[in-house]
């Protein structure tokens, strides 16, 4: 349980992509309480939104964050070991004795696919829910009253609540819900809420929670939201009350008095070449679907061809762990998935209710054409 933690924190995964990797992982012998905690630990954060927390909120949410995805993890994997034992032994994903060996690649290949991950497919994940973050917090500093936020500032457990209202119905991954925080400070709420909102926001969404349901059953959707819920809230207090203001603000002042100063050239740097991967993320994003779209309309179906639709996948890992999954089917020789309408072109001689079956064990549903 506490290697799955320690696996999760620096994943860049979002609450989606999540899902069908901690599947995976309990497939491959993972024991109930690891696979739980993996799934409350891994939303929170990334070692992508660690280095922009140090950037934008300070060292001390840097250290916090992974903290408390570390704390409320083992916590609800712990409840999971000690109560939902035998409830969670039936959603256990049972290994297929009949499946491929898998491709070895070599080291080249790796790192290839390393750098693809780094600086294509995790900007093509991220960088929608990015750009959506930076433009709340804009229309945050810039609409919203001063005297809205002074309503709660006096009351951190309150605010705490405000905040889950709203991080709770949003799809936010761990590095887009940063600006936002931010926003907030700025317009005078406690660091205790910006960390709610960054370990909530993330972690928790109408998305998660119904494939959590779905998949693990209602006992562990519960235990898996008073984790997060109740974890944050408590590390919120603490920070507010135990902890000097300071420690948090200090970054936050910063960036308050730089609003009025020209950028350095570093900056500009930075900031022209996170938004050039964010544009080549894209472009070959709708290139790769238009080239799918061109060849699936030209290329007759054979007898050897399946075609499913499949809904609920939002991100690359999404695809990437079907597809890991289907391939290991006996008979697939190749699959080709496209991501934005969810059409998974299956090669091989399979059945539909085994490449059924796959799908629905990784949490995502299965529609024919």
């Amino acid at each position: 349980m506490f290697n799955a933690t320690l696996l999760g924190i620096p994943l860049p995964l979002c609450s989606c992509g999540v899902i069908p990797t901690a599947m995976s992982l309990r497939k491959e012998g993972a024991s109930k309480g690891a696979t739980v905690a993996f799934l409350i630990a891994t939303p929170q954060t990334g070692v992508d939104s660690i280095i922009a927390t140090f950037s934008l909120l300070g060292l001390p949410f840097a250290l916090i964050r992974p903290f408390a995805a570390l704390v409320t993890a083992l916590f609800g994997g712990t409840m999971v070991n000690l109560f939902l034992e035998k409830d969670f032994a039936d959603t256990a994903i049972q290994q297929n004795n009949e499946v491929k060996t898998k491709e070895i690649l070599s080291l080249g290949r790796k790192i290839v696919s390393v750098l693809r991950y780094a600086f294509v497919d995790m900007m093509q994940d991220i960088g929608k829910w990015l750009i959506l973050g930076l433009v709340v917090a804009g229309l945050i500093t810039v609409f919203v009253p001063e005297s809205f936020f002074a309503l709660f500032a006096d009351n951190s457990l309150l605010s705490m609540l405000v905040v889950l209202l709203f991080a709770i119905p949003m799809y936010l991954c761990a590095t887009g819900s940063i600006p936002i925080a931010v926003a907030l400070m700025l317009k005078g709420l406690s660091p205790g809420t910006a960390l709610v909102l960054l370990m909530a926001g993330p972690a928790i969404n109408f998305a998660s929670i119904l494939v959590v349901g779905k998949v693990l059953g209602r006992k562990t959707l519960f235990i898996y939201l008073v984790s997060i819920i109740m974890g944050s809230m408590l590390l919120g207090l603490g920070i507010d009350y135990l902890l000097p203001r300071e420690w948090f603000t200090s970054t936050i002042a910063q960036i308050h008095s730089c609003n009025h100063h020209s950028a350095d050239i570093f900056n500009i740097i930075c900031t022209a070449a996170m938004f050039l991967l964010l544009i080549n993320a894209f472009i070959l994003k709708y290139r790769k679907k238009d080239k799918h779209c061109s060849d699936s309309c030209t290329t007759e179906q054979s007898n050897q061809e399946m075609v499913v639709y499949i809904d609920g996948m939002h991100c690359n890992n999404c695809k990437n762990t079907v597809e890991k999954n289907i391939l290991q089917l006996e008979g697939v020789e190749s699959i080709d998935i496209d991501l934005q309408s969810g059409k998974a072109v299956i090669h091989g001689i399979v059945s539909f209710e085994t490449v059924t079956k796959t799908i629905n064990a990784l949490g995502f549903e299965v529609r024919e054409p």
